[in-house]
């Protein structure tokens, strides 16, 4: 049975189970604090479990895109070293809020494991919570129960807290699960063990194909387990997993998920998968590592995640480089090559997911980006590693100092130890790890939160937002917590019964201002964020009567900016499809009450004479006092009917928002002016590159424009002063450049005829020593003539060593030049006498064997250094 077929029989028989079929999530996670990534089927519906909203339907099924990096059984540097495990997957899902429970969960899943898909039987066994007693639970009797009635005693196995209770985090929802595992070894190897003893025990052939979690209890803060009011489900099936069942292999890697990237990287780099004998097994390994993480990477850039240095955007840079590293040392590909790969993953899987048919350029142009960038780095990593292994004494490396290559250059540890390995060399791996630790250790501690349990002062339904029509409103205090974090310290979290206050999202950022109780007496809220579909409000004080009634006031003076901003970001897109053409889409916006970012694709440096269209152009609907027309709640394919446009990888739920000036018309959250006109003039200050085929534009609107204009008049007016002309201060400017770039080159002239007379000074200065033409000198020169000097005098005199110094600015400089046949003759390396001798002058350098530089802050020590350098020779 092919995948896609598996994966359309899995939907229809929960929709024939009254299910709705939903679409999956973005993989990139943006309105959740506590995750990056979608890591499992359930993330989309947290705010149901939690009660902070109400499903449409009370049962939905799914396929989710996954993406997990880190927890059990899936760290990164293990994948593609086994069969089973991904960082990208699918998790096939079926859930029920407050409406079905075990019964129908379990009965479902068997009837659809055994009678639709036809497995054995006798090949399944599932597993039952057996209790914990520090949470005071007993064994999961009702679903030992049900499973009794269907599959015989003996294939029911009891498994504890870590494999069978599941929990969202260290609070919220949680419950017992029950699991269904296959055995998919020979009957000689099954007669040989019984599959109940390998369950849970990682064999790659009897491995778990189903999670069925009953969400029954909610977790404390203090880790108190109190029953939930209305009792969930939530299932997770491994897509991949249940492929290498259906088509009967013994790897998810020989399932059709995957056979054809695989296909197309052996023909790509000339190599063969399935013949460990023949290619060894490290070329497998390399392959399946590039087939899993090409599919992560390209589904989180198709998301809206482009790589980067820090956050999401580190962990797909990460990924990315693993998949590089594993081609460029196991698959010999200096070359870029696995953005070649995301045109079969379109074919393969964009009909299930669009975005990556849309988005397919993107990925490619970003792909092949960072493959140049790292091949680079790994280039540059080899040279330091040498450097590294040259100072080394003995046969250890330092685990310090690979780690700094690992930290600073993003030189894979792994390839550090192989390269030493095959010279000869050990790294100290323990003080590596030490120093790993130590880092993983500052990260942990500047991300640590810490929340206590929410302290309800009254059940509210729903948290209504006013704030596009109000900056003020009588409100209550529903419920509120506490948070403490490294970063921020203590804060709390208050939730209103109805808010005027914006929370972070879109792009734009969220809303400050003040709460005022009856007495007068004001609390400030320092900023407003969504979490699972609740509006918080972050204060650094606790008001004195929580109970009490009080006025919610949004700062007017930076939400009028932010608004301007955000409309400004919408004219701005309008503007680039406009000028740029239509292929121009929204790729990430930043909206601050300051200024505003938009990202967007463009496949070159947009000209300047485009850059003052595009302004001219935004300018222009402002002038035409545009006025905001705003449609709320409308069916979100309606809104796509009409033509607003949707974001670059925004979830959208069933009801949609539609700001429109004028023809630019798109789906939004965000808070807006009422009029083009309230934002005055609009001013691009910057435009460069975020990524291959990714610009980005920074502007400014509203006050900050005036400020600015003000600012640059003010310049104009010092410039007029400073060239004494009030005429033609510009053409002045121009004569003076002019005048200027005459002179440096006058004065790079008197160089060289300086540097030609000091070259026969130091020909006639040349000593023999031990056969070698040998010099010592200090000159008044910069460091470039000091080069040029030393490979004139190079091609001139044979067995030349010959070493500089020279002060410039109260700076050192130094130079080594040696002959080339000389330093392959005599052993001489230009780079590790540099690195010594730099130590005379408080500084360091490097370079190659024959020729190398160092620079240092003090210049009393060139004497010391220039006299140190004969010892080389003697």
């Amino acid at each position: 049975m092919k995948s896609q077929e598996i994966r359309s029989k899995f939907l229809a028989f929960f929709e024939s189970k009254k299910h709705e079929i939903v679409p999956s999530a973005p993989m990139v996670i943006k309105d959740d604090p506590s995750l990056m990534f979608t890591n499992a089927g359930m993330n989309q519906f947290k705010e149901y479990f939690l009660g902070n909203a109400t499903p449409k339907n009370s049962r939905a099924t799914d396929t989710q895109k996954c993406l997990r990096v880190s927890g059990k059984h899936n760290d990164l540097e293990e994948v593609g070293k086994d069969t089973y495990h991904h960082t990208m997957f699918e998790m096939l899902g079926n859930w029920s809020f407050g409406d079905y429970f075990k019964k129908e969960a379990i009965e479902w899943a068997w009837e659809l494991l055994t009678e639709e898909f036809q497995i054995t039987p006798e090949n399944l066994y599932v597993t039952v919570f057996e209790g914990d007693k520090e949470d005071g639970l007993g064994l999961d009797q009702e679903a030992f129960d049900l499973w009794k009635a269907i599959v015989p005693e003996d294939r029911i196995l009891l498994g504890d807290k870590k494999d069978n209770f599941w929990e969202m985090g260290d609070q919220g929802p949680c419950g017992p699960a029950s699991e269904i595992h296959i055995d998919i070894r020979s009957e000689e190897e099954k007669a040989k063990i019984p599959g109940k003893d390998l369950v849970n025990h990682d064999h790659p052939h009897v491995v778990e194909i189903w999670n069925l979690v009953f969400i029954q209890y909610n977790r404390m803060a203090t880790g108190k387990l109190v029953e939930l009011p209305n009792k969930h489900i939530d299932t997770g099936m491994g897509f991949e997993r249940l492929a290498m069942v259906m088509q009967d292999v013994k790897s998810n890697y020989d399932t059709d998920v995957f056979t054809p990237l695989i296909r197309e990287i052996q023909a790509i780099t000339n190599s063969t998968y399935g013949n460990p004998e023949a290619s060894g097994e490290e070329t497998d390994i390399a392959i399946r590592v590039i087939a899993d993480h090409v599919r992560a990477v390209s589904f989180a850039i198709a998301d809206g995640q482009l790589p980067s240095n820090n956050g999401a955007g580190y962990v797909i840079r990460r990924i990315l480089r693993r998949a590089i590293r594993y081609g460029f040392t196991f698959l010999n590909t200096k070359e870029p090559f696995i953005y070649k790969l995301v045109e079969t993953l379109s074919k393969q899987m964009g009909k299930q997911f669009p975005e990556l048919k849309k988005q397919k350029n993107l990925c490619e142009n970003v792909i092949k980006e960072e493959e140049n960038s790292f091949l680079r780095t790994l280039d540059q990593g080899l040279v330091l590693l040498d450097s590294i292994i040259d100072s080394t004494k003995g046969k250890e490396v330092s685990g310090k100092k690979a780690f700094e290559l690992y930290d600073t250059f993003g030189f894979p540890i792994d390839l550090t130890a192989l390269i030493l390995e095959e010279k000869g060399y050990t790294l100290d791996q323990a003080t590596f790890e030490t120093e790993l630790q130590k880092q993983k250790e500052r990260s942990r501690s500047a991300a640590q939160t810490k929340a206590e349990d929410w302290q309800i002062l009254f059940e509210d339904e729903v948290e209504e937002f006013i704030g596009y029509d109000h900056l003020e409103a009588n409100v209550k205090i529903a419920k509120y917590r506490k948070v403490e974090s490294t970063k921020e310290g203590e804060l709390y979290q208050l939730v209103f019964n109805l808010t005027p206050f914006y929370p972070e999202g879109g792009g734009q950022v969220g809303d400050k201002g003040y709460l005022e109780a009856a007495n007068g007496n004001v609390t400030y809220i320092v900023d407003t964020k969504k979490e699972n579909n609740l509006i918080i409000h972050i204060t650094k004080t606790l008001p004195e009567d929580l109970k009490g009634n009080f006025k919610a006031a949004v700062d007017e003076k930076q939400r009028n900016r932010a608004a301007a901003n955000h409309t400004g970001t919408h004219l701005l897109h309008q503007a680039l499809r406009n000028v740029l053409g239509e292929h121009v889409e929204q790729k990430g916006s930043m909206v601050h009450s300051g200024y505003l970012r938009f990202d967007f694709s463009h496949f070159s440096k947009v000209s300047s004479e485009e850059l003052k269209q595009i302004e001219n152009f935004v300018n222009a609907r402002i002038r035409e006092q545009l006025p905001l027309e705003e449609q709320r709640n409308i069916a979100y394919d309606k809104a796509l009917e009409q033509g607003a446009i949707g974001l670059f990888g925004e979830k959208y739920g069933d009801t949609v928002r539609i700001v429109s000036y004028g023809e630019s018309m798109e789906l939004c959250g965000g808070t807006h002016v009422s009029n083009t006109s309230d934002i005055w003039h609009f001013k691009i200050l910057s435009e460069g590159a975020v990524a291959s085929g990714v610009r980005r534009i920074e502007a400014i609107t509203g006050d900050a424009a005036k400020d600015f204009l003000t600012q640059q008049s003010e310049h104009f007016n010092d410039l007029k002063t400073l060239v004494k002309n009030t005429k033609n201060p510009l053409k002045v400017v121009g004569d003076l450049q002019d005048e200027n770039s005459q002179l440096k080159k006058e004065i790079e002239q008197l160089k060289k005829e300086k540097a030609g007379n000091v070259k026969g000074d130091l020909k006639a200065a040349l000593t023999e020593v031990n056969g070698v033409q040998f010099l010592a000198k200090e000159v008044d020169l910069d460091a470039g003539a000091m080069k040029d000097l030393s490979f004139q005098l190079g091609g001139e005199v044979e067995n030349l060593f010959m070493v500089l110094g020279s002060k410039q600015n109260g700076k050192a400089l130094l130079s080594i030049y040696i002959d080339k046949k000389l330093a392959e003759e005599k052993s001489l390396n230009a780079g590790q006498m540099i690195r010594e001798l730099g130590k005379y002058i408080q500084g360091g350098g490097g370079g190659q064997a024959f020729f190398a530089t160092a620079g240092g802050k003090d210049p009393n020590g060139i004497e010391k250094a220039l006299a140190e350098s004969k010892t080389y020779i003697l």
